[in-house]
C-alpha cells in the first residue's frame, strides 16, 4: 500500500490508487432503535420517535464502513459535513439501516449520498462530506486546544 508515512498534503492520486477508492464504493450500518435513540433521550424534540441525530449518526458510520478500511495505517476519514432530510417517523424496536455510497472524490475530500430506512420506508436521504486524515496530525491537532 505504500509507505506508512506519508505527508498531510498527500495527493488524491495516492488515495484512490493505493487505497482503491473509487466512486460507488457502498458501506452500510444498522442499528435496532432503543429508548436512548429516542428524540426525547437525545433533546432533538419530545417524541418517542428516532431522533434525527441519531440517524445522522448512522448515515455518517455507513460511510466510513465504504471507504475507512480501504486506507492506510494511520489515515481515516472524519465528517465534515451532513446535509440530511429526515422523511418518517420510526418508534422503537424498529430495525433502522442506512448506507451509503461514494459519489465524488476530490483530493482528500469524499462525498456520499446517504439514505437510511426502517423496513417499511425510506426514512431518510441527503449527502455527506467526509476528509481523509492522518490520525496522528489530526489528534495532535486538537489536542493543542487544550492549551
Amino acid at each position: 500500500m505504500g509507505s506508512k508515512d506519508m505527508s498531510q498534503g498527500q495527493s488524491a492520486g495516492f488515495f484512490e490508487a493505493a487505497g482503491g477508492l473509487r466512486p460507488g464504493m457502498k458501506g452500510a450500518r444498522e442499528e435496532r432503535v432503543t429508548e436512548a435513540m429516542l428524540a426525547r433521550a437525545y433533546g432533538s424534540g419530545g417524541l418517542p420517535v428516532y431522533a434525527t441525530p441519531a440517524m445522522a449518526a448512522l448515515m455518517e458510520g455507513a460511510a466510513v464502513d465504504a471507504v475507512d478500511k480501504m486506507l492506510p495505517e494511520g489515515w481515516s476519514t472524519v465528517g465534515t459535513e451532513l446535509a440530511i432530510r429526515h422523511l418518517a417517523p420510526t418508534p422503537p424496536g424498529m430495525l433502522v439501516r442506512a448506507s451509503a455510497e461514494l459519489a465524488a472524490i476530490d483530493g482528500r475530500q469524499l462525498e456520499f449520498r446517504v439514505e437510511a430506512e426502517d423496513g417499511r420506508e425510506k426514512i431518510g436521504e441527503g449527502t455527506h462530506r467526509r476528509f481523509i486524515i492522518n490520525n496522528k496530525k489530526f489528534t495532535e491537532k486538537a489536542e493543542k486546544k487544550k492549551g
